[in-house]
């Protein structure tokens, strides 16, 4: 019996049978050109049916590949080049390229540029298998470097031969300072130990009189703004500069004009007296400074600066005369011949004021490079560099310890400096503008001033550095200061076109007390 087929399931249909084609025959390969001469072929690796299989390669691919290898080759010649030892001294550079058959130095060419020139000329010969030339050539350094082992073992600094004239103005200096040097410390030994004595009373009175400074006088100076101003050694005359180019002469207290000095073609920058007479030197715009008599005769120029001067200073001796000029150098003349003893280089940009120690073996230049330097007038070495100002630097004072050094600048900061350790001893945010200019009080050094283009005049003590007086009365910048020799007179010049003295009116009633 056949059994029921299930509702709803189709029967499978029977396939349909394929239609027949011909066979297909392959398709023939076309025939192989004859590869060119400067075709490169490679056959294929890893089955024996291939190996007649041969591959064309194009002219790009050949390009690229003969660039990676030419980068491969430069790679591994700066790698051996980085790796061969060159010598670091300009002067044994010269020597080897000198040995090689090499130029010493080409058009323009600095000491780094110089050293890779012969590090590339290195790895060059070596590639070319020229390794022999230079074994030769490094034989010979280290032949003359056995001769001259005994010479190289001292180093002796960079100089620059110096006249006659310098020889003995060194010698002079050492003969000047070196007594008084002595003196300053015998001095300050016996105070030390003179139970009579009392230092830190004194600098308490003459800080305490120091607050006491008011106006005293104020004078028109100028129909232009007046630039520097000095006192004469006894405080009897004060004579300033301004930009008209007139240099005045002023008799003390009353300010009364006594001398009109006349003889600068542009402004006049700075004026000082001489510490041992009533001679007095200028500075100008117009690349000269000039010496005169008190009673407005010219005596001497100097001339010899390339660009305009900025301030100076005489040596505490009276000889000799300091200048600081834009063109990045300072220069020492002396007074009697007129003679330009020293030409000192070592500022990066211009040196824009100069200052003597008071026993005369020091100076001290400042520039607008934000250094100040320290220079020794009895060996012409420089002694330290004083680096802590970020912007120019535009006036620096010894004090008459010896030992402290204060540096004015354009960051309106005023730096104190310990020459012993050669640091930095204290940083006073003194004024809200540039400082113009910085001085010490001369007898002990118990105050320091500055002068700024905030139209006002500070006093410090320098026992703590804390603000002693404020003189405001000036109505434009302040540019510059000086302070009488017994400490008790300050007179300021400004950009207003006037002097300004100020005193102490108890100087004269303590002096009579102490006399008494």
């Amino acid at each position: 019996m056949e059994n029921p087929r299930p509702q709803g399931i189709t029967p499978p249909m029977a396939p349909l049978p394929l239609p027949l084609h011909p066979p297909i025959a392959p398709i023939p390969a076309p025939p192989r050109a004859p590869a060119p001469a400067a075709a490169s072929t490679c056959a294929a690796a890893g089955s024996d049916d291939d190996d007649d299989v041969n591959y064309e390669v194009s002219d790009d691919h050949r390009a690229a590949r003969e660039r990676h290898e030419r980068a491969v080759q430069e790679l591994l010649q700066r790698r051996r080049a980085y790796a061969m030892a060159v010598p670091t001294n300009d002067s044994a550079v010269r020597a080897r390229l000198r040995r090689l058959g090499e130029p010493v130095t080409l058009f323009g060419e600095r000491e780094m540029e110089r050293r890779d020139r012969l590090r590339a000329l290195m790895v060059r010969l070596e590639a070319d298998g020229q390794v022999d030339r230079l074994l030769r050539a490094q034989e010979d350094e280290q032949g003359g470097a056995a001769d001259e082992e005994d010479a190289e073992q001292i180093q002796y600094p960079f100089f620059t031969e110096g006249t006659k004239e310098l020889l003995q103005a060194r010698v002079d200096v050492a003969h000047y300072s070196l007594p008084r040097a002595k003196g300053r410390v015998e001095r300050a030994k016996r105070r030390l130990a003179d139970p009579d004595e009392d230092p830190e009373a004194e600098a308490d009175l003459v800080v305490k009189q120091a607050g006491e400074f008011v106006l005293e006088c104020s004078e028109i100076g100028d129909d232009r703004p007046l630039t520097g101003c000095s006192f004469s050694r006894d405080a009897s005359m004060l004579a300033t500069s301004s930009w008209s180019g007139i240099i005045k002469i002023w008799s003390m207290p009353q300010i009364t004009k006594i001398a009109t000095l006349k003889g600068h073609t542009e402004r006049a920058t700075d004026v000082a007296f001489s510490p041992v007479d009533n001679c007095l030197a200028t500075a100008s715009a117009d690349k000269t400074a000039k010496l005169w008599n008190s009673d407005g005769t010219l005596l001497m120029s100097f001339d010899g600066h390339l660009d305009r001067l900025a301030r100076l200073a005489f040596h505490p001796s009276g000889k000799y005369l300091g200048t600081a000029s834009f063109d990045k150098t300072w220069r020492l003349w002396d007074i009697n011949t007129g003679t330009e003893l020293l030409l000192q280089e070592g500022h990066s940009r211009s040196v824009y004021g100069v200052s003597f120690h008071p026993d005369g073996s020091l100076a001290a230049s400042c520039g607008l490079d934000a250094h100040a330097r320290v220079w020794d007038l009895r060996s012409g070495r420089l002694y330290c560099t004083l680096i802590g100002h970020v912007k120019p630097v535009l006036g620096v004072s010894f004090s008459p310890n010896g030992h402290l050094v204060a540096t004015a600048s354009e960051d309106n900061f005023c730096r104190i400096w310990d020459l012993r350790t050669r640091k930095m001893l204290y940083s006073i945010p003194a004024h809200k503008s540039l400082i113009s200019h910085v001085k010490f009080e001369p007898q002990e050094g118990y105050y320091l001033a500055t002068s700024s283009y905030d139209t006002k005049a500070a006093l410090w003590s320098t026992r703590d550095y804390k603000p002693i007086k404020s003189l405001a009365g000036h109505e434009s910048k302040v540019t510059s200061l000086d302070i009488s020799g017994d400490g008790q007179q300050i007179v300021t010049v400004s950009h207003d076109r006037t002097i300004k003295m100020w005193s102490c009116r108890s100087s004269a009633r303590d002096n009579e007390m102490e006399l008494d």
